[in-house]
């Protein structure tokens, strides 16, 4: 599995992420989980995020195809939406990780060794 790295901050944001890349995993998300126990959960294709049904806050950062990061939400809180349009992908993580590491907008994410469409397309 590869990680999810800051290549700007020179941070792992998580080791293990998991991905959402149909329908059906985009749809069910975080919902049912008592805790964020994913390291990170990535949507995609996803510009919008909803926490509607959720029981703790979240993290998203919405993500250019070339892993650029083109918004930063910070503990979005349960019941709220979450939109930057345009964006290729969002990248749910548990609240207080992107201050934790230092994510802002414009820096780069990358999956493993490969740019973060990339590497998504061979999962």
């Amino acid at each position: 599995m590869r990680r999810l790295v800051n290549v700007t901050r020179d941070t792992v944001l998580a080791e293990h992420p998991q991905f959402a890349g149909d329908s059906a995993a985009r749809r069910r998300g975080l919902l049912g989980r008592d805790t964020f126990d994913a390291g990170a959960l990535i949507l995609a294709p996803c510009s919008a995020i909803h926490t509607c049904f959720m029981r703790f806050a979240i993290d998203v950062l919405f993500v250019a195809p070339d892993g650029r990061v083109v918004s930063a939400r910070e503990r979005v809180a349960p019941w709220r939406i979450a939109a930057r349009p345009g964006a290729f992908a969002a990248v749910e993580l548990a609240a207080g990780a992107v201050s934790a590491s230092g994510t802002r907008r414009g820096d780069i994410l990358q999956l493993g060794d490969r740019t973060f469409s990339a590497a998504f397309r061979t999962f």
